[in-house]
Parts: structure tokens; C-alpha cells; sequence
């Protein structure tokens, strides 16, 4: 059991959305920011067509190992690459390589939520989405007594977000809150 740290997975209703928008708009190329053991792209993998793929990024080798697992398991090695590494870098790179997506999620380090929302863009196609994760961060941004360090990030995060003129957004109070953002 993962205990404090199922936190760290997204909900099981945040899951089905996923499906819905992957099956809805025949999403194929997804990049996911932040794997943990592979929940979330394992319920991405399961919508996607036959060409599908999904490429994640995280630093964890050993939840990585994990979820690599999981994909085995499920028979979806074929279709989700896990790439270790600082996700800056791997951005970069993916820049390089003209890589584009259809659906790129974002659920890793807070504190780079802005540089990889950022690198992101340059890899979304246009009406590509962007779903951030922990958005609402268990209410605390709502709530002005809490100053703590990471409900401060994912505050100005959102107001960053609010002020993007390049997307049309909404945040859906799913799980931890998650802020859908469509390039328009």
C-alpha cells in the first residue's frame, strides 16, 4: 500500500475524464510531467488507439520501475515510454525533436509548475489541451490564512494561468482540482 503518498495519484474520477477526452477527440500523442507509479498513464494508455503513445517523464527511478511494471501488466509497454531525467531537460529535448501533443498532463514538482507549463506550450498542437493536477491543493488556496510555502506556488501558478491569453481554461474541482487549459 502507498499510504500517505496515494495522495500522490490522480482520482479515479480524474481518471474517467481523462478517458472521455482522449476517446472523445481521438487524442493519439500524450506527454505526462510527473509518472509516480503510472496510474494516470496507465488509465490514459487504456483509451488510446492502437497508434497511440504516451511519453513520461519523472526523476524517481524506482517508481518509475514500478509502474513499468504496471504497463507490462496490463500489455501497454508498447505504448508508454518512461524517460528518467530532469523534466526541464527532457522538455528541451523533446523541443528539439519537434515533437508535438494532443494532451500534455503536468503532476510533478510543484515548484517547476510554471517552467514546465512554459516548455509545455511549445509542445501542444493547436486545440492541444494542457491539464495541470492539485490546482485546488486540498482548498488552501482558497483559504487566505494559509501561507505555506507550496500552496503559495500553486496560487501564483494559477493566477499565471488566469492571465494567459494563448488558451481558454476552466478548473474542474475533480480530485485535487485540475485546471484544463485549451490552446487556442
Amino acid at each position: 500500500s502507498l499510504g500517505s503518498q496515494k495522495k500522490m495519484q490522480i482520482s479515479v474520477s480524474q481518471s474517467y475524464f481523462f478517458q472521455f477526452l482522449i476517446k472523445t477527440f481521438s487524442f493519439k500523442n500524450i506527454l505526462e510531467i510527473g509518472t509516480f507509479t503510472g496510474y494516470s498513464a496507465l488509465s490514459m494508455g487504456l483509451s488510446l488507439p492502437d497508434d497511440g503513445n504516451i511519453i513520461c517523464l519523472d526523476i524517481n527511478k524506482k517508481t518509475s520501475e514500478i509502474a513499468k511494471n504496471f504497463f507490462k501488466k496490463a500489455k501497454l509497454e508498447n505504448k508508454i515510454q518512461i524517460i528518467i531525467g530532469p523534466a526541464i531537460e527532457t522538455l528541451k529535448k523533446l523541443k528539439e525533436q519537434k515533437k508535438l501533443f494532443d494532451l500534455i498532463f503536468i503532476d510533478a514538482d510543484k515548484e517547476n509548475y510554471i517552467n514546465y507549463y512554459e516548455k509545455s506550450f511549445g509542445l501542444l498542437k493547436k486545440q492541444g489541451f494542457i491539464l495541470i493536477d492539485n490546482v485546488l491543493w486540498y482548498g488552501d488556496v482558497a483559504d487566505p490564512s494559509k501561507n505555506d510555502h507550496l500552496t503559495n506556488i500553486i496560487r501564483e501558478f494559477n493566477s499565471f494561468i488566469r492571465k494567459d491569453d494563448r488558451i481558454a481554461r476552466t478548473i474542474l474541482p475533480l480530485g485535487d482540482g485540475i485546471t484544463i487549459c485549451r490552446k487556442i
